[in-house]
């Protein structure tokens, strides 16, 4: 079980309390990096409604989908997350990362390139390409 006190997950070298639970508790993401960052640290301490939240896409089944959040944020092992390119702009940016995850003892780390755009204003996930 994780502590408000761990290191945050985000790979920031800050405690969780005083990095991205703060974007769990309300703070903006200035830009898609941090929100990328923060949905990382979401899915280690189960905070699925911040994940819901932060993705743009309103899934038509959201009990299913909060439920799928849900499930894997339990039963993974958020490892370590490496930030491999960020490209910012005005209203879309692109962050590629590797996170290294495990579940039941097994390797599960993927690569992904996820688009994120700006609504009213707010960065949100819009989708990804895992390689």
């Amino acid at each position: 079980m994780r502590s408000i006190n761990d290191q945050c997950p985000c790979g920031s070298g800050f405690k969780y309390k005083k990095c991205c639970k703060l974007f769990h508790e309300g703070k903006l993401p200035k830009n898609a990096l941090e929100l990328m960052k923060s949905r990382y640290s979401a899915y280690a301490y189960e905070q699925v409604g911040y994940i819901v939240k932060t993705t743009c896409k309103i899934e038509e089944d959201m009990q299913s989908f909060k439920a799928e959040i849900a499930q894997f944020a339990k039963y993974t092992n958020f490892e370590k997350l490496s930030i491999k390119e960020f490209i910012d702009g005005e209203d879309e940016a692109y962050v590629t990362f590797h996170a290294k995850l495990s579940a039941d003892g097994k390797e599960i780390s993927f690569s992904e390139k996820s688009r994120f755009v700006k609504k009213e204003g707010k960065w949100c996930y819009e989708s990804g390409e895992v390689f």
